[in-house]
């Protein structure tokens, strides 16, 4: 395995996450999440699944003090995850646990968390995926260990009712993703399409569900990341930490 290197977490002021190349690293999708979040006064306990080197609790922690748990499954990301939570000196708020997601439904009693966020594996894995050379990237893009029907399932067991579920996914599953959630009494209440360009299709989406939630669903303005000239758009600097 390659040496870890620390870096800057986009323009978060002293935030700093440690990486390794072998390693699927935190990417765009990881900055928009804890970015489309809504976090109130009584979000106190929030749950991360598949946080990875943990970039999405460490964003967290710069909009409130409130407990933040963690959960990676692979146990060299787990360490860099772990790495990157003491180097901000951080480990009173942010706790980082190696195991399956699948698992924690036995660790924490029901409706035990006000937020739970998630940038789970994106493709469907099949005899046909085009898997990563290297398991733990293959593992982080492809649902070989966790899929979206156990993630949903996860969360309306562990959700207090009226919380939410936010996840960051591929714009093609979205009916996916609503299907799923309303079947497990999770109401699709926000929405936010990500787009490459303002002359590109959506590429991703954000939907924020609420557990046992009315109907209505809030469809917010489209975020485009580059501006027709390949520069960052000022919403997507601001998604970055950027003071602009």
């Amino acid at each position: 395995m390659k040496k870890n290197i620390i870096n800057n977490l986009a323009y978060f002021d002293d935030l700093k996450i440690v990486q390794n190349k072998d390693c699927f690293n935190f990417s765009l999708d990881s900055v928009l999440l804890p970015y489309f979040a809504e976090l109130t006064p009584n979000t106190k306990n929030i749950l991360d699944l598949c946080t990875g080197n943990a970039p999405v609790p460490l964003i967290l922690s710069t909009k409130t003090k409130s407990k933040i748990i963690g959960i990676e499954i692979q146990k060299e990301i787990y360490k860099l995850a772990i790495e990157s939570v003491k180097l901000n000196n951080l480990s009173n708020q942010i706790e980082i646990i190696n195991d399956d997601v699948k698992n924690i439904v036995k660790n924490y009693e029901t409706d035990s968390f006000d937020l739970i966020l998630c940038n789970p594996p994106y493709f469907k894995a099949s005899k046909e995926s085009i898997l990563n050379n290297e398991l733990s990237k293959s593992i982080a893009r492809h649902e070989l260990l966790l899929n979206l029907d156990d993630i949903i399932k996860i969360s309306k067991k562990l959700l207090k009712n009226g919380a939410s579920l936010t996840i960051v996914h591929r714009t093609d599953r979205i009916i996916e993703i609503i299907d799923k959630m309303k079947k497990n009494n999770i109401e699709p209440k926000r929405m936010l399409f990500i787009y490459p360009k303002v002359n590109k299709n959506s590429n991703i989406v954000l939907i924020d569900g609420r557990k046992n939630g009315k109907v209505g669903l809030k469809l917010l303005p489209p975020l485009f990341v580059h501006d027709l000239d390949g520069n960052y758009t000022e919403e997507i600097l601001k998604a970055f930490g950027r003071e602009l």
